[in-house]
């Protein structure tokens, strides 16, 4: 018989833990997802990042943003390798990652210590939604030990944005990380100053760009998008202002090309429409139009890190 436990029931059966966030994202056209854990310290993360590499299971590739765990994962069952160091070390891995309806089913072993983490610390988060635990676990110790934990289903939305100033006011990074932080759907995620082309001819001062990343449900993607729309209209100080919208976790080769082009190239609007269109993206003239091109360059330069905040003779 299985026992099912909601986070509180965790919390007063094991006492206050210290995980922070577990979201899971979903990408499923490309049999992907993304889970964001956060903790209130490095120590915890660290230890999971080399354990979860040496088990491998369903995760890709694991990384470590400030007190943030990221987990770049496939969708499905693959088999864990704990190997002989679990005998004196312990181990930690995630075996399964199965999307069921609107929820998210996680497969986590423990051995040793790590059945803390995954038993008794990452359940009582407020981001699950319940935790089905077997017959025989116990937690601590030299016992091995297995969880299943349920998530809300969610996915990632990027909206991108420019021409929200002119050279006397504003500042596009600024009207989009107040989006991020003040939005009341869904999660705010992660926010990018994009670095275009300094030569372009119409420009406010440092031609950037600017997007942000949310963590909704399906159901509420409408209503951030319609949200975000009427939160730029009223922070704009430009007739121009452009927003484009994103749903994924794997932004596209071509459009990435775009974004990274951006930054030394001059492109017409009728360029970042056109890829646009082949891309997945969609274009919305809050202010007007001709902020376009830098706001499909922002949704390109997404996930490219540092350099979406330079040119491309910064990283030569």
């Amino acid at each position: 018989m299985v026992q099912i436990l909601r986070p509180d029931e965790v919390k007063a059966k094991y006492g206050p833990l210290f995980c922070r966030g577990y979201l899971t994202l979903v990408d499923e056209e490309n049999g992907i997802a993304q889970i964001v854990e956060q903790c209130v310290a490095r120590g915890p993360g660290e230890w999971d990042i080399v354990n979860r590499r040496r088990t491998k299971g369903v995760i890709d590739e694991i990384r470590m943003e400030g007190q943030t765990l990221i987990m770049d994962t496939v969708i499905g069952e693959r088999e864990l390798h704990f190997g002989p160091v679990s005998t004196d070390m312990g181990g930690q891995g995630l075996a399964a990652l199965k999307v069921e309806g609107n929820e998210v089913r996680t497969t986590w072993y423990g051995i040793a210590g790590a059945s803390v983490g995954i038993g008794a610390c990452i359940p009582q988060c407020d981001d699950v939604i319940r935790t089905e635990y077997p017959d025989d676990f116990k937690i601590g110790g030299a016992f091995k030990a297995h969880v299943d934990i349920i998530t809300p289903k969610r996915v990632r939305v990027i909206i991108g944005m420019d021409d929200t100033d002119t050279k006397e006011k504003g500042a596009s990074w600024v009207v989009a990380l107040k989006l991020g932080t003040e939005c009341p759907i869904g999660r705010f995620i992660d926010h990018k100053i994009i670095q275009l082309n300094p030569k372009v001819p119409n420009k406010t001062t440092n031609c950037c760009s600017t997007a942000v990343s949310f963590a909704v449900t399906e159901d509420e993607i409408p209503a951030l998008i319609e949200y975000a729309r009427e939160f730029i209209k009223d922070h704009s100080y430009s007739k121009d202002a452009v927003m484009t919208v994103f749903q994924g976790l794997r932004i596209p080769d071509a459009l990435k090309d775009f974004g990274w082009r951006a930054k030394c190239e001059l492109f017409k609007p009728e360029d970042a429409i056109r890829v646009a269109e082949e891309n997945g993206v969609q274009i919305i003239s809050v202010t007007g139009d001709k902020g376009v091109i830098g706001a499909v360059a922002a949704i390109g330069c997404f996930d490219l890190g540092a350099r979406s905040a330079g040119i491309p003779e910064d990283f030569q």
